[in-house]
């Protein structure tokens, strides 16, 4: 019998985290050969290997303790890859020599197949002086296209695109071009944006009060500090972006800010690290530890927490030696303070199943309770790994338990720690799960509320056909079983359906006894007013979180993971049947279009900084029942060095346009390409040749007709997934993995909900 609960998870096992021989060949047979192969990787540190290896496959039995997926996929692999999740680089030099020795780095790190985080603060803004150059600063924008072309090229281990999180602080003199980036629907697709807020700037907010954008010392110029509140919020409520970290509040809740100072975060915010600081992840799966689910004596098993806390503390201590490590930096600075980053998953279903609805008093006071009880046993069981093994190397009594989250831990634990030490710097984290849930079952992500109780994915057969099933969430499919069509009780909440202070509330009861912070998103609804928008940051931080992360349908980003009815179902509806095709359908066309008289075009000047004459791109487009896609294209120039080849380019794009279906492969192939003598700089992008410019204006044409979303994907698995009505709002941006638009956004992590592709996991 499968361990699996839906083909979802065993196919996300066997593409993910099965270990393979280079051709192929399964060397995990089941998911209990993962957990062996994990449990006696990890025991391998330990005096006594015997001793530990049963309890640490124990404690991976049935899904009830999920180390995040590097750890899952390299463990035990002898393979070249990290087991840490994420990094925050080196400090960047403002100098060009400093900033490219950084890009190198991040290069090595995302290769190993970390995620990383950058300030970029500390480069100095566009237009200021450069000494003994007799030029001007490009400005830290510039440079971050760079680290976004950089992570373009490199595919990081477990075949997915590295993450990245870039953070300015409120201060800097181009905070404001910053908070616009994502603006452009083409640029720092590759990043996350955060904005580092500190607490003078909150209380100018509040006053209205004038607000100096300073560099090293100097002024450069004034704005109302409300003005530029509301400028980061305005771009996040029409682009999703940036994000707010409040980055005072967390360094003084740092248990080390006696030996460090935070400026950047991992790519999905839940761990705020110093220059060269990793962390490695790990989430108690509450949904397998309720007991009578649904019952009259529901109840979370909180000794049954605390002993599953112990184990993964241990496990994930163990880690710490037997990763391997991008920079010798990242391992000085991990074993130095042995951050870990233990957190839950399930909690939404771990409150349905015990009768409370997300969002409401009870459920916050449960959540602070059962957090409450994971932080203590984290700290008592790294307090005795203290006693055995030793402290960590930097740990100071004093300054340590002076923090801020040291403050509120309990009188008995702090003394524990003044007596004997402690192993683990840092010990809690709510990271985004993403796939890793989905392998339990589909419990719920993180703390997020469910998103949908049941949605339909497309699956990719072998033979290459596509089927559809049903995904359901672990805790309406417990129901389902237990009571069958009976309706769900009226405390089966979803994202859909939730407050955004619901929200807030949550998180906040989380944070207070988390140590690091947490990776949640706040879903709101697309027609909320831009001051109850407002209001939910207000209340982040009036609540204490560390930082806020909103997600509202917009026209860039689109509407994430549409769900076609938010009315929870008892039992999956019968599949439908082929409904004749809507008026306005794309026709897939065997045989070319034939050309009318006359089309709606557009040209665009492109000049090769090698070149003396521009090149003239044509691009004219055709509608066809109400959708516009491109039918033709024409490449002139005075230069007649490049006539022939620019006359082949031109007819066989032109010939594949006039083919129809999805034709957005084209711009891939011609960006892909790569001149042996080297590219050029062009508006700060490094273009890797001059067939890849022309690639960049085809996709640019694309994305104005809306015929492919602003990130630009490309190649599609479905040939119907890029095409979009004319004058049709983007769908937002199509999964890497299999090109699907079910995207969802979770804990500021996109997954795809049809194969399981996860930014973050």
């Amino acid at each position: 019998m499968s361990r699996f609960a839906a083909p979802i998870a065993e196919q996300i096992w066997d593409m993910k985290y099965r270990l393979k021989a280079a051709d192929g060949t399964p060397l995990d047979r089941t998911i209990e050969d993962t957990w062996a192969r994990i449990a006696r990787a990890l025991a391998a540190v330990e005096a006594e290997p015997a001793a530990w290896e049963p309890r640490f496959r124990a404690a991976l039995e049935d899904f009830r303790f999920l180390p995040a997926g590097r750890i899952v996929a390299g463990a035990g692999t002898d393979r070249t890859v990290t087991l840490f999740n994420c990094f925050v680089m080196g400090t960047i030099p403002d100098s060009m020599g400093g900033i490219f020795e950084m890009l190198k780095e991040a290069a090595l790190t995302m290769q190993q197949g970390g995620g990383i985080g950058f300030d970029f603060s500390t480069i100095r803004p566009r237009g200021a002086p450069v000494a003994g150059v007799a030029a001007d600063a490009s400005g830290p924008l510039s440079f971050m296209d760079v680290w976004d072309a950089m992570c373009r090229t490199i595919m990081s281990a477990g075949s997915r695109r590295g993450a990245m999180m870039a953070t300015l602080r409120c201060d800097h003199p181009d905070i404001e071009a910053f908070i616009d980036a994502k603006r452009d629907p083409l640029r720092l697709r590759n990043f996350n944006l955060s904005v580092l807020v500190t607490d003078a700037f909150m209380d100018a907010v509040k006053a209205d009060a004038p607000w100096p954008l300073v560099f090293g010392g100097r002024t450069f110029r004034t704005v109302q500090a409300r003005a530029l509140w509301d400028r980061i919020m305005r771009s996040t409520y029409d682009y999703a972006e940036p994000g707010v970290i409040f980055i005072d509040r967390i360094n003084a809740a740092n248990n080390l800010r006696y030996v460090e100072t935070i400026a950047a975060t991992n790519p999905c915010g839940e761990q705020p690290l110093p220059p060269y600081g990793a962390c490695l992840l790990g989430s108690v799966n509450l949904a397998r530890l309720v007991t009578d689910p649904f019952g009259p004596s529901a109840a979370l098993d909180e000794d049954a927490l605390d002993d599953l806390v112990r184990t993964a503390v241990r496990m994930m201590d163990n880690v710490v030696d037997a990763s391997r490590f991008p920079l010798p930096q990242q391992e000085q600075e991990a074993r130095a303070k042995r951050r870990i980053g233990l957190g839950v998953t399930g909690l939404a279903d771990a409150l349905l199943m015990v009768g409370l609805r997300y969002g409401s008093d009870a459920a916050v006071a449960a959540t602070g309770r059962w957090m409450h009880r994971l932080a203590r046993a984290a700290y008592l069981a790294s307090v005795d790994l203290a006693r055995e093994k030793g402290p960590f190397p930097l740990f100071e009594a004093d300054p340590f338990l002076a923090s801020g989250t040291m403050q509120g831990m309990d009188t008995d634990v702090r003394d524990a720690i003044r007596k004997h030490g402690i192993r683990n710097a840092l010990l809690t984290s709510i990271a985004p799960t993403g796939t890793i849930s989905l392998l339990a079952g589909n419990v719920s992500s993180g703390i997020e509320p469910v998103f949908a109780y049941s949605y339909t994915r497309k699956v990719t057969q072998k033979d290459g056909t596509r089927s559809e099933e049903e995904v359901v969430d672990y805790a309406v499919a417990l129901w389902r079983r237990r009571f069958g069509d009976a309706p769900l009780p009226d405390h089966f909440v979803n994202a859909q359906t939730l407050a955004p202070l619901d929200h807030v509330r949550m998180q906040a009861a989380a944070q207070r006894w988390v140590d690091s912070s947490i990776s949640k998103t706040i879903n709101c609804p697309e027609d909320i007013s831009f001051d109850d928008f407002k209001d939910v940051y207000l209340a982040a931080w009036d609540m204490g979180c560390k930082g806020c992360t909103t997600y509202r349908p917009n026209a860039v980003t689109g509407s994430v993971l549409a769900v076609a009815d938010a009315t929870p179902k008892a039992a999956p509806a019968p599949a439908p049947q082929p409904a004749p095709p809507a008026k306005g359908e794309i026709v897939y066309l065997a045989d070319p279009l034939d050309r009318p008289a006359a089309l709606e075009g557009r040209t665009y000047k492109l000049k090769w900084p090698d070149s003396e004459y521009a090149l003239y791109i044509t691009l004219n487009d055709i509608v066809i029942a109400g959708h516009r896609r491109p039918f033709e294209i024409f490449i002139n120039s005075k230069n007649m060095e490049h006539y022939a080849w620019t006359v082949a380019l031109t007819r066989m794009i032109s010939a594949v346009f006039r083919r129809g279906g999805d034709v957005s492969f084209v711009v891939e192939e011609l960006k892909a390409v790569f001149d042996p003598r080297g590219g050029a700089w062009m508006d700060g992008r490094y273009i890797p040749s001059i067939l890849a410019a022309i690639g960049g204006v085809i996709e640019r044409h694309l994305v104005e007709i809306g015929f492919i979303a602003g990130e630009g994907q490309g190649l599609k698995a479905d040939p119907k997934a890029g095409i979009g009505a004319a004058g049709a709002r983007p769908r937002g941006p199509a999964c890497p993995s299999c090109g699907s638009y079910n995207l969802v956004n979770l804990e500021g992590c996109l997954t795809c909900g049809d194969c399981g592709y996860s930014k973050c996991a």
